[in-house]
């Protein structure tokens, strides 16, 4: 059987996973790593631990394959957006890999949106002005990690920094340059006005380069650490949300992808790009002809993490004795109470939040708790607090670029049916579940296809995702929804000015 790997370095953990020919998977290898919080507003993570867990779970299904016969054609790559890893003129790394969740650099977005040219820099680049923005890191890094700044040959992301070590080439993929801030999404080209705010030159960066950019002859240490040919087939891929659209078959007007895993984000695909005057949306490049517009959340899954392993320890070690997932005890006991959690909101900015107010100063909230409130009602808030704010970004996005009719779910979030429902009612839309729902290396593999000449346009990726599930809303609880979305977004809008009061008690 012939087959390739979708390779996805994600915030969790990297996973490895083999397609046959016709999208099935035939083998997977996951395997995590922590997020760093050396200060409050600080998350960074190690980039020599993410590229042993490339090595270690590319090399887990190659020998799971290999035992079976089965013939390697390539390794594709997807991987998350908005890290940067400053690194000496040898590629050692001088910094971590300062990640999306990040906010220290939140003076320095502020200060570039107020500018002369800050707009300008969104409206070329697609990339809203934000903490998590390269930009932003790069330039505050100038100010406050000055011996560091100066000795930085160049400022690189995760899979920048495996591409490096495994080639001897910085190359950066389109899709992973559109989502810097540094990058002009109209002429591929790193843009004139961003570099000048982050105080560098285009040598500081790297190569742009086509997703579906081939590499051969790796280093030969890794190759026999991974256990494959030094010329198998390395496809520089795409960032994983905009190939998680792609994976989930959302690629059609009127589709819509939405992902939930440690973050979330809801995009649709466009053939151009069409950014929001208003500036609450992304426009990030699939490839040269397809981009990916949207919004980003931080406050994803791992909200739901931050509650299981904060408030669950009873649950957990009940969940261990049984031998079934923690989340799924915590789903069930969410599931008792009725839609609008009987009047008890919740606000899910513990990371602050991206789209649609892109203010990294907020913070979470509970609102509304009365004496009847139990732990299930919080649990239940929770996970409705999250699909508030991915519709709140689809809200912007339909503003923007037209009606939304279907959306396909994908992430971690759709191992629970609870979940997906709320998204279906509070949205009003169908929502749709593919069998997998590993979409962003799924996603991989297309592209990497479409590199070695195994398809002829990416559009063929809809033979490849057979539906599972279709979930259709419940009228009466996307009513509840939207008497609660209302109070949701006004509580925002009044509590903005006193996130920022919060924050200095908290540093």
């Amino acid at each position: 059987m012939k087959y390739l790997i979708g390779l996805d370095i994600g915030t969790s953990s990297t996973k490895a996973i083999a397609f046959d020919l016709l999208g099935n998977i035939i083998s997977k290898s996951n395997i995590g790593y922590p997020i760093l919080n050396p200060k409050p507003s600080w998350s960074e993570q190690n980039p020599d631990e993410m590229l042993v867990a490339v090595i270690n779970s590319i090399r887990t299904v190659i020998d799971e394959n290999d035992n079976k016969g089965n013939e390697l054609l390539g390794v594709s790559f997807s991987a998350a957006m908005h890290g940067i890893i400053a690194v000496n003129e040898k590629g050692e790394k001088l910094t971590d890999c300062i990640i999306w969740a990040d906010t220290r650099s939140t003076q320095v977005s502020e200060s570039i949106k107020n500018s002369e040219i800050g707009h300008e820099i969104y409206m070329r680049t697609g990339t809203p002005i934000h903490p998590m923005s390269p930009l932003c890191k790069i330039t505050w890094m100038r100010d406050n990690m000055k011996e560091v700044f100066k000795n930085t040959s160049k400022f690189i992301s995760i899979k920048e920094y495996v591409f490096f070590k495994l080639f001897g080439k910085y190359v950066v993929d389109y899709s992973i340059a559109s989502a810097t801030g540094l990058f002009d999404i109209y002429d591929l080209a790193w843009n004139k006005n961003s570099l000048e705010v982050a105080g560098i030159n285009k040598d500081k960066l790297s190569l742009p380069v086509p997703p579906t950019q081939i590499f051969k002859g790796m280093n030969k240490k890794y190759a026999e650490l991974m256990g494959i040919d030094v010329d198998t087939a390395f496809v520089i891929g795409a960032s994983d949300g905009c190939l998680a659209n792609l994976g989930a078959n959302a690629i059609k007007p009127g589709d819509a992808a939405v992902t939930i895993g440690t973050s979330g984000a809801i995009r649709i695909i466009a053939e151009k790009p069409k950014n929001d005057e208003s500036e609450r949306i992304f426009s990030y490049i699939l490839t040269e002809d397809h981009f990916v517009l949207g919004g980003p959340v931080n406050n994803g899954g791992i909200i739901f993490r931050w509650f299981r392993d904060n408030f669950s320890q009873i649950e957990r070690a009940t969940a261990e004795s049984l031998g079934i997932d923690t989340y799924e005890l915590l789903t069930k006991e969410a599931s008792k109470v009725p839609a609008g959690a009987n009047g008890l909101i919740f606000l899910p900015y513990l990371l602050g939040e991206r789209a649609p107010h892109w203010d990294a100063n907020s913070k979470g909230v509970f609102f509304g708790i009365n004496i009847t409130h139990k732990r299930e009602h919080f649990l239940r808030a929770l996970l409705e607090g999250v699909i508030f704010g991915v519709y709140s970004v689809g809200k912007a996005l339909e503003e923007t670029t037209g009606n939304i009719d279907t959306i396909y779910a994908t992430g971690g979030f759709v191992r629970s049916e609870l979940w997906v429902q709320m998204l279906s009612d509070v949205f009003n839309k169908k929502v749709v579940v593919a069998e997998s729902y590993e979409s962003s290396c799924l996603g991989a593999v297309v592209i990497g296809m479409k590199a070695i000449g195994l398809i002829n346009n990416i559009e063929e990726v809809e033979k490849l995702v057979p539906i599972a599930q279709t979930f259709t809303p419940n009228i009466k609880n996307h009513e509840v929804y939207m008497k609660t979305f209302e109070i949701y977004e006004r509580l925002y809008l009044k509590l903005k000015d006193e996130f920022v009061s919060i924050g200095l008690l908290q540093k």
